[in-house]
């Protein structure tokens, strides 16, 4: 089966995304993987499928699968190439759309200077949002805030949910962050029932934060957008940041969020760019599935993430 993909990145944060606006993409989670794997297939971090609203309220649909294949709620990064992705085809002559994903609606806007801007919506601050057990964390006395046990360590998190779940530490500097080692034991936390993304976050001043984020089903990232938006609400949550605009340094680059407090949506800027188009041939779901068992190492290379510490773009 051949699949034509268009190659795109968001700092760094790459994705295969696919066009299925004219009729559905139904694969199996062995060949989602297979596209993501950077050996066997084209190589991402995450998948992201274009689909057709299916609601008058929206102008698309928004699917986002990760390197292991399985499907997630959001991606920030993912949701500015993907407002890219449908202006550059000709999809929709609107320069600012609705988009539906499992984790709500969002609203991208691409600017004049290139860059998009995206309404991540209203960050969600309660552990049922994140799909988190409190009885197995620690009480901070604040609701947004717990102490889990990761390997003999007590690590203190801000829990926030960007549509995906994200445990937010502070780290006195992100560079020299365990994040390869401590990122894999919070990302599969038993506190987290569906897991999570593990942030590591430094605070340079009240107007700049640096970031690394360990990606549920993907690894360590070069970027990550919700990571960002979710730094930043864990951040002035603490009384750590002015609410924005604020600097998220990443590993890929920089983007700039903002947030009016509680109640209130996220507003996230940065570039998208697309590298290349192709096409793909697809084996079949028993053939796929049928590498994936022949080779275990293969389920080892769709991750990005890396034990050593990543420079500073």
């Amino acid at each position: 089966m051949k699949l034509a993909f268009t190659k795109m990145h968001g700092l760094g944060n790459d994705f295969v995304v696919l066009d299925a606006t004219r009729a559905p993409l139904a694969l199996t989670r062995a060949q989602w993987r297979f596209i993501a794997d950077r050996h066997f297939g084209v190589g991402a971090d995450q998948i992201l499928v274009v689909e057709a609203p299916r609601g008058a309220d929206t102008d698309f649909r928004y699917r986002i699968f990760n390197a292991d294949g399985g499907e997630v709620e959001q991606c920030g990064n993912g949701a500015r190439c993907f407002v890219r992705f449908v202006v550059e085809r000709g999809l929709t002559t609107k320069r600012s759309i609705r988009v539906e994903t499992l984790g709500g609606i969002i609203e991208p806007r691409l600017e004049d200077d290139g860059r998009v801007t995206v309404d991540m919506g209203v960050p969600a601050l309660t552990s049922a949002a994140v799909h988190f057990d409190v009885a197995r964390a620690t009480a901070t006395g604040d609701p947004t805030r717990f102490l889990i046990d990761v390997a003999g360590e007590s690590i203190d998190v801000t829990i926030v949910s960007m549509g995906n779940p994200h445990a937010v530490q502070v780290v006195d500097d992100v560079l020299r962050a365990p994040v390869g080692r401590m990122g894999p034991l919070v990302e599969a936390h038993p506190a987290f029932r569906q897991r999570v993304n593990a942030g590591f976050m430094a605070v340079e001043s009240r107007h700049a934060l640096h970031l690394r984020v360990y990606e549920r089903g993907a690894g360590e990232t070069l970027s990550c957008g919700s990571g960002a938006c979710a730094a930043l609400v864990a951040a002035t949550l603490r009384g750590l940041v002015d609410g924005g605009p604020v600097s998220v340094a990443t590993t890929g680059g920089d983007l700039t969020i903002s947030w009016g407090g509680p109640g209130r949506p996220v507003m996230m800027t940065g570039p998208a760019a697309t590298v290349f188009e192709g096409s793909l041939e697809l084996p079949s779901a028993a053939t796929a599935q049928g590498l994936f068992a022949r080779a275990p190492g293969a389920a080892e290379s769709v991750q990005s993430g890396s034990s050593a510490p990543l420079a500073r773009a």
